[in-house]
């Protein structure tokens, strides 16, 4: 490690503010930058994919006719099509124009069948979650890495926090008028980058910090522990229905796909005379939820989850985490028994808590699911975070001492005043995402027993 030697004057607090805002700034990017990068990369890749192609396989085509054929009979299709399989959930065609959707489970594989919804006709089989928006999404939730990815995510993502307060710190207009730090002064070389690097920092800061906030919603720590618990819908608004020990978490498969606000929320039950009356028909069949889902208002793409088991429940659901609508606040789950037909649980977006509700749009917003303006905006979001990490080597490089091959810190003022409040807002953001706490005290540790004591024991080894 080898500290940058500078001409700027170090003898004023601000200047001694400035330099230390600048060290953590570069130690916290040390860290982040790999990680930005690739959250970026998957995600503009996520992004486009869901777009043009789907998920899932949802945007298969058909060639629309006059008369749809029974939901039953498309699924007996999709059911013979993976031999000894056990039908798990159909989601409707989003449009006249596309297949039909029937997840088939066999043992532990799940496969997706794509039906012509018109002459109930199989169209192509594929392995669920196993495309390239999956490959995409395991890189950016956990690195493939399972709990381990997470955490190290979560760092990643609580240190950025405190890269957007130092970079902002350091390109707040200090005398020189708000235009040089909104709009690049076009120069060359170092100090074309350094303004470039600065006007886009400054311009999508509030919206990376959005992105980080919502992105650690989904995290262990932070969003598991700290945020999801203190904001579950309340099982009690449901009055009088049984409730299972299964929360709807066990409704997620390889990814998140229930509702952020209903995760920890208990199932409800069937076997009852409990819930208010749902289908009418002699027999709760597959045909009969269906028609009732059109019924309430489900209208173009919705899911239906089967029960699997004695007590389990017929679930309708839209929600535009999994792409089922454009519009967040059309969110929607409903539970039905499968003996009754009664519905047991109509769960809206009205209902959740102020918390669920920010999420329920949070999420949308960050994965891009509101329709093409989003997908076209978190693009340029991505190539902006893409600029700010290919920019920062680059200023890097340019500033690092001639012939050092090593990494070149900037310098750690001797006496930093208001030391206390710099510690008061280090224990705030440790409190606020403990990753980023552990991170820092780490980082700090370093800071003031190693790498500030290099200089000394070389002179004494030298």
């Amino acid at each position: 490690m080898t500290t940058l030697d500078t001409n700027a004057p170090l003898d004023t607090g601000a200047n001694k503010l400035y330099f230390a805002a600048w060290r953590w700034h570069f130690y916290a990017g040390l860290f982040v930058i790999p990680f930005l990068t690739m959250l970026a990369l998957t995600g503009m890749a996520m992004l486009w994919i869901a777009w043009i192609d789907g998920r899932d396989g949802e945007r298969t085509g058909v060639v629309p006719q006059d008369a749809v054929s029974a939901i039953s009979v498309q699924a007996d299709a999709a059911v013979q099509a993976v031999p000894d399989g056990t039908l798990i959930q159909y989601v409707a065609p989003r449009t006249p124009d596309v297949a039909a959707l029937f997840r088939v489970d066999h043992g532990d594989e799940a496969t997706m069948v794509a039906v012509d919804p018109y002459t109930a006709t199989v169209i192509d089989t594929f392995p669920r979650r196993s495309g390239w928006y999956d490959f995409a999404d395991n890189l950016h939730g956990n690195l493939m890495l399972g709990v381990t990815g997470d955490r190290m995510l979560e760092t990643a993502a609580s240190l950025a926090m405190v890269l957007i307060a130092t970079g902002l710190y350091m390109w707040w207009p200090r005398g020189t008028g708000w235009r040089a730090a909104l709009l690049p002064t076009l120069t060359c070389g170092r100090g074309l980058w350094k303004s470039l690097h600065g006007v886009v920092g400054i311009w999508i800061s509030l919206i990376l910090v959005f992105f980080l906030i919502s992105g650690l919603s989904w995290a262990g720590i932070w969003g598991g522990k700290m945020v999801q618990a203190w904001s579950q819908f309340p099982a009690e608004k449901w009055d009088a229905v049984p409730l299972s020990d299964d929360t709807h978490a066990s409704m997620n498969h390889a990814r998140r796909e229930v509702p952020w606000a209903l995760e920890l929320t208990p199932m409800p039950v069937s076997g009852s005379a409990a819930g208010v009356a749902g289908v009418t028909a002699p027999l709760v069949t597959l045909d009969t939820v269906g028609a009732l889902a059109r019924e309430i208002g489900f209208d173009a793409r919705y899911q239906l989850n089967l029960p699997q088991s004695a007590t389990g429940v017929w679930t309708i659901s839209r929600d535009s985490m999994s792409t089922d609508s454009t519009d967040p606040t059309s969110d929607r789950t409903v539970h039905i028994d499968q003996y009754t037909g009664n519905i047991l649980a109509d769960v809206r977006y009205e209902d959740y808590s102020l918390a669920g509700k920010a999420m329920a749009v949070g999420i949308a917003l960050h994965m891009g699911t509101l329709g093409l303006w989003s997908v076209l905006a978190n693009t340029v979001v991505c190539l902006s975070v893409l600029f700010l990490c290919v920019s920062s080597v680059v200023l890097w490089w340019k500033r690092r001492p001639a012939g050092a091959n090593r990494l070149a810190a900037p310098p750690f003022p001797r006496e930093l005043p208001l030391w206390q409040g710099a510690v008061l807002v280090g224990l705030g953001v440790s409190m606020a995402f403990p990753m980023a706490g552990i991170a820092l005290l780490t980082v700090l540790a370093l800071d003031v027993f190693i790498l500030s004591r290099l200089p000394q024991l070389r002179r004494v080894l030298t």
